[in-house]
């Protein structure tokens, strides 16, 4: 969680300089290439059914195709600690979409920290036009944000929080039956078709000799964390760990992502983003921490 919200962060410099659908695509094939070998089947592992086909499709389309659309062009129209913030409910969103979907029970506290966390994405709402300069500068090639609407960007946002949390839903299922190495390798395949066509368009008509070096090497790196290794790590953990209670170390997410923005991209940070902060993760605590066990 702390390496999603880092590249979270770090990927507003990518967007600067490469178009959004560009950038998923070159994300997918440098993880594919990476990861390679992890496509066969171990020995020992079954042969994949019907049933986890279709799961591991869902998987990448909306955990990784329509989570990187929604998260990179939410972050190219607000600012890394504001994608913080939104993805900082995700832990609510997962209690909430299993209450719609699943029937799961939601508690007072679910419902308390789902509250926290609606509560700190509309503060930073009310921020944005006032911390608005120092974000807007950023657009990636060809396009210009002084058209677009100010909730789009939130909006996009809250978006790919949705997509992540049926991540988290479907990858629990998924472990169960698929490795994690295995999983990992082919929902990034299927993210790299299902994003070709609009990667190899926007790939047509842009001068590539206009990248930086630096920003070459942080492409490596966003790919390898998105792909590799923050998907291999999350399923193994995921493994052994209720999803539930592996959502509360989504903490990490909006910390690092804030530190990232403030730190490195100079973007504004005052009491009322704090406060924003302190909102979600206040609402991603009481939704995801573990409950005390009753005795009997």
């Amino acid at each position: 969680m702390a390496l999603v919200g880092t590249y979270v962060g770090l990927s507003r410099l990518l967007v600067a300089a490469l178009p959004v659908f560009l950038l998923a695509w070159l994300r997918f094939g440098i993880a594919a290439l990476a990861m390679w070998n992890w496509v066969r089947r171990a020995p020992g592992d079954a042969p994949l059914s019907r049933h986890d086909r279709w799961l591991l499709f869902w998987e990448s389309f909306l955990g990784n195709f329509l989570f990187s659309i929604c998260m990179l062009f939410g972050v190219l129209l607000t600012s890394a600690v504001s994608a913080g913030v939104v993805m900082a409910a995700m832990p609510a969103t997962v209690a909430l979409m299993s209450w719609l979907f699943l029937g799961e029970k939601l508690t007072r506290r679910v419902g308390a920290g789902i509250a926290c966390a609606v509560a700190g994405i509309a503060l930073l709402a009310l921020l944005r036009p006032a911390g608005a300069e120092g974000v807007g500068h950023i657009a990636a090639p060809g396009t210009s944000n002084d058209a677009l609407p100010g909730w789009l960007g939130p909006l996009l946002l809250v978006g790919a929080v949705i997509c992540e949390a049926s991540y988290v839903v479907i990858g629990k299922r998924l472990t169960g039956s698929v490795s994690p190495k295995r999983i990992s390798a082919l929902i990034n395949l299927w993210g790299l078709a299902l994003v070709t066509p609009l990667g190899a368009w926007q790939a047509w008509r842009f001068d590539f000799s206009a990248v930086p070096a630096s920003l070459w090497s942080l492409l490596v790196f966003y790919s390898l964390a998105a792909s590799v290794v923050t998907v291999w790590l999350w399923m193994k953990g995921l493994v052994s760990v209720p999803a539930q209670r592996a959502g509360v170390f989504a903490v990490m997410l909006p910390v690092s992502a804030a530190l990232v923005g403030v730190l490195f991209l100079d973007e504004p940070f005052g009491a009322g983003h704090l406060g924003a902060l302190a909102l979600a993760v206040t609402g991603l605590l009481l939704a995801a921490w573990p409950q005390r066990p009753v005795r009997t």
